[in-house]
């Protein structure tokens, strides 16, 4: 591919003013994604005492779950709402208590003897912090907006980063490969930073993608997109709103018929053979239902299963083939984001997690021994360089795909004209 000098040069000056603005978040995201990689093994080093009970005998038989469920209920520590249902019996049973908006807390129960464990308040753990430190740097509805900024021009700088780094003609294989070290540092630590982030763009635009449908702006939109092409989730997949068990009262004697018993639920539940791990979400009123759901490796595992408290009978049941294509596409990314796919998938994101922050402080290094005294030592683009109409198109294309990187631009745009014009008059 022969490549426009003075394109290249345009690129080169957006490529580093992008990359200067968002180089500190960028770092801050990748470092708080690698620790909450290990979000599993810190929770159960913290909480050890919290989440695992000592097994009394290898025959020992754990007490019913709906003993375990009254000592949970009359525990006083809130209400009651799900229940995940463990393989292992050397861990507590977790009980869902009902939080304070999304948050989830969880109170664990010892199945040998129904005693309380302990309990753990999301909003008070160290990953928690982590979490949003990585989805809101803490600032709230603003850090949320600013990670979104920062993530969509990060999309721009890959791929304004593949066409600056692209070798010229006749450089040969060797520019995709090579990190020369006998052309002095500044040369190392700039093909540290080229070479890395080409071996990387196909992953960190994974990872971007995965990062993008829990952003505010691109979310929302996104969610409206799978709204209006009914590409989602199908109704009643993720809460039972709407869905009614037979509530039967006798005039007789002026008492209900019983709600079946955690037990026999989730013996139902267990003749569906679910694989991963199993949950119980319990009904939220007397004509409520339970609604019984897995969590799985692979996505087409996966099933919602709503009950009807009294007798047992199904009153709606979906599988992953009533997943819409978009909803689908985002599970995947945003799986794969998180390392869920197993240890492989999780490997993958650390090393790319890692080799990122290597990636940009090669290139933060790289920049700063290039850089000249008292000045910002942007690239400047000829004055008779007109970008392409193709070129603007896609810039449009991705203004609109990324509302947020396109008011950036525009903003941008405005200062450097304005920088421009000020450099004429004065």
């Amino acid at each position: 591919m022969k490549k426009n000098t003075q394109l290249n040069q345009w690129l080169w000056k957006w490529h580093i003013v992008g990359g200067l603005i968002s180089l500190p978040f960028m770092l801050l995201l990748a470092v708080t994604g690698v620790i909450y990689l290990f979000k599993a093994d810190v929770n159960q080093h913290l909480y050890e005492d919290t989440m695992f009970v000592e097994v009394p005998s290898a025959s020992s038989q754990p007490i019913s779950y709906a003993s375990q469920l009254t000592s949970a209920q009359n525990a006083g520590q809130g209400e009651v709402v799900g229940m995940t249902v463990s393989a292992k019996q050397n861990r507590a049973t977790e009980f869902k208590i009902k939080g304070q908006g999304r948050a989830t807390n969880v109170l664990y129960v010892n199945p040998h003897n129904g005693e309380i464990t302990g309990k753990i308040e999301q909003k008070e753990t160290f990953m928690y912090l982590v979490r949003k430190l990585h989805g809101e740097i803490l600032l709230n509805k603003v850090g949320t907006l600013a990670v979104e900024l920062i993530a969509s021009w990060f999309i721009v700088l890959i791929l304004t980063g593949l066409y600056i780094w692209w070798p010229k003609q006749g450089s040969g294989a060797a520019g995709f490969f090579t990190i020369r070290t006998t052309k002095g540092r500044r040369i190392f630590w700039r093909d540290m930073h080229a070479v890395t982030g080409f071996w990387l763009s196909a992953f960190m635009l994974a990872v971007v993608a995965g990062g993008m449908p829990w952003t505010d702006v691109f979310g929302s939109n996104l969610k409206w997109v799978q709204k209006q092409t009914n590409s989602g989730y199908p109704q009643n997949w993720q809460n039972a709103k709407g869905l009614e068990s037979v509530f039967i009262q006798t005039n007789i004697t002026q008492t209900s018929i019983q709600s079946l018993d955690l037990d026999k639920v989730i013996s139902i539940a267990e003749t569906y053979q679910l694989p991963g791990t199993l949950s119980i979400n319990l009904p939220v009123s007397k004509k409520g239902v339970y609604t019984i759901k897995n969590r799985a490796l692979w996505l087409e595992d996966q099933q919602v299963i709503h009950i009807d408290q009294y007798s047992g009978n199904v009153v709606a049941v979906y599988n992953w083939n009533d997943v819409g294509i978009l909803m689908e596409t985002r599970q995947i990314f945003m799986r794969f984001h998180q390392g869920e796919y197993g240890l492989v998938n999780w490997l993958v994101m650390l090393g790319v997690g890692l080799a990122f922050i290597v990636m940009t402080s090669a290139g933060l290094t790289s920049y700063l021994m290039r850089k000249s005294k008292g000045n910002w030592s942007i690239p400047q683009v000829p004055p008779r360089f007109n970008v392409d109409k193709t070129l603007i198109l896609m810039i449009i294309v991705l203004g609109l795909l990324f509302p947020m990187f396109g008011g950036s631009l525009v903003l941008l745009w405005l200062w450097d004209k304005r920088h421009n014009f000020m450099k004429k008059v004065f």
